[in-house]
């Protein structure tokens, strides 16, 4: 089985750490200035903590806010700890950094976003009556032995810019 460069898995290990030492950062100084969070998590993850009338009112998707209000925040390696405010009713959440799909801070016009496994897996799909192979580098290869064009996985670190 020919080795390759995972630069997607790569890539988002990276930005989800990135996340954690930011957080880490709010954790232990509080958010700077006008810095405040839009993230949004996939509620179906198995390993995220909501209460059950949130999973209920937000059954895919939920995006928190982390501006004025926020509580009780622990960070860990695979997710993090806040209680946030929902109309005076403070609720805890944990959300694995695995279940984010965007992390955006308006304030300096940051966003990541992150695809999902199954985007990824339609993306990469092959057609199937098209005959491909990988040579020794892993790059596809057509019959005549020309390699396939492929595209390019871009990840934006500014797709929420002005």
């Amino acid at each position: 089985m020919p080795h390759s460069i995972d630069y997607g898995k790569l890539m988002h290990r990276a930005m989800r750490g990135l996340i954690q030492q930011v957080l880490c950062d709010v954790r232990d100084k509080g958010l700077p200035g006008a810095h405040h969070f839009f993230i949004t998590f996939e509620t179906t993850h198995p390993d995220a903590d909501l209460a059950d009338w949130l999973r209920e009112r937000y059954p895919n998707e939920m995006t928190v806010v982390m501006q004025h209000w926020f509580d009780n925040l622990e960070v860990t390696d695979e997710g993090f700890t806040v209680t946030l405010n929902f109309g005076d009713s403070p609720e805890t959440l944990y959300i694995p950094y695995d279940a984010i799909q965007t992390f955006v801070d308006p304030s300096v016009e940051f966003g990541l976003r992150f695809e999902s496994q199954d985007e990824a897996e339609d993306e990469d799909a092959d057609d199937p009556n098209e005959d491909t192979a990988l040579d020794e580098q892993g790059i596809e290869v057509e019959e005549d032995g020309a390699a396939k064009p492929r595209d390019a996985e871009v990840v934006s670190l500014d797709s929420f810019r002005k």
